[in-house]
């Protein structure tokens, strides 16, 4: 559970996942598991920077014992059970909103090949490319905050990394411009016709309720055609500083956007495009009562939790 351990472990994982990836597609099994070793070890050691607790299953009381400094009365640090690749990544993605540029779904695929090959020796080679490079762009805002030299981390391998990263940046460019580019014909096909005023009209009725799933969804203008669309996202309570309190704001919440909908020229993106349609990505504070929207799991004052 020490900080500087586990990245130390995550240099020496990276490295092996990388040697192996440049062997080619028979080592691919091995790049795969590695990194994703490698990307777990770095995430819990940004955890752990902040307290050892952050990285156990709280279900396991011995664990959270060990963790807190009082493991004198639990059983050997042998069996301390901490959290997987996933739990992870949504607890750093809790602690540095905004700042991780993978996404949920885009996670999946990683934890699916990494258990894969650690578990039945089953991996998909024709992804194994690009659930690397998941790895990759997931590990590097972390290496920042913790304040680790890339050139350090990822050493002879740097070139390679950057020209993965680069090149996945860009297919999902090409990707997203394309996806515009269908919906503004979309749009004059549909609207080009009217005059407009008549199109305000029509427009009006069509794009004034969001089209994803029900009360957690905010308006933005859609980068295509520049009508109201709606972005939908996970809903996280607004805290407040005050005098050293921390208190939950009674009348905003967060909205981490995962989508976007425009009904006016039916363009759609998910959460892996997103970052490249401008400022759709972005947090949106509403103005509610997080109770409204926040019903998994009970909010409370953290000063005094």
């Amino acid at each position: 559970m020490d900080a500087e351990q586990l990245k130390g472990s995550s240099h020496r994982w990276m490295s092996a996942a990388l040697a192996a990836f440049v062997e080619g597609l028979e080592s691919y099994d091995f790049a795969v598991h590695h990194a994703g070793v490698a990307t777990e070890h770095l995430l819990k050691a940004y955890l752990a920077g902040i307290h050892p607790a952050l990285i156990v299953d709280g279900r396991h009381f011995d664990s959270l014992l060990h963790a807190t400094g009082l493991g004198s009365h639990a059983g050997p640090l042998t069996k301390v059970k901490t959290i997987g690749l996933v739990d992870a990544y949504d607890r750093v993605v809790k602690l540095l909103p905004r700042k991780i540029p993978i996404d949920k779904k885009a996670l999946e695929p990683l934890a699916d090949a990494r258990n894969g090959v650690a578990h039945s020796a089953i991996h998909d080679s024709a992804q194994a490319e690009a659930v690397f490079t998941v790895c990759l762009r997931l590990v590097d805002p972390v290496l920042e905050e913790l304040k680790i030299d890339p050139n350090g981390y990822w050493g002879p391998f740097l070139v390679l990394h950057d020209k993965l990263v680069d090149e996945q940046v860009r297919q999902e460019r090409v990707a997203a411009e394309a996806l515009l580019v269908k919906a503004r014909s979309l749009f004059e096909q549909r609207f080009g016709h009217m005059s407009g005023k008549e199109r305000d009209v029509v427009l009006a009725a069509i794009t004034s309720k969001p089209m994803i799933t029900m009360s957690r969804e905010a308006p933005r203008e859609c980068p295509a055609c520049g009508s109201q669309g709606w972005v939908a996202g996970e809903v996280s309570a607004v805290h407040v500083y005050d005098g050293g309190q921390v208190t939950v704001s009674p009348k905003e919440v967060l909205l981490d956007p995962y989508g976007f909908h425009c009904a006016a020229c039916d363009l759609e993106v998910g959460a892996k495009l997103l970052m490249h349609m401008g400022d759709l990505a972005q947090s949106v504070f509403l103005d509610a009562d997080p109770h409204d929207y926040i019903d998994d799991e009970p909010l409370m004052d953290e000063a005094s939790s």
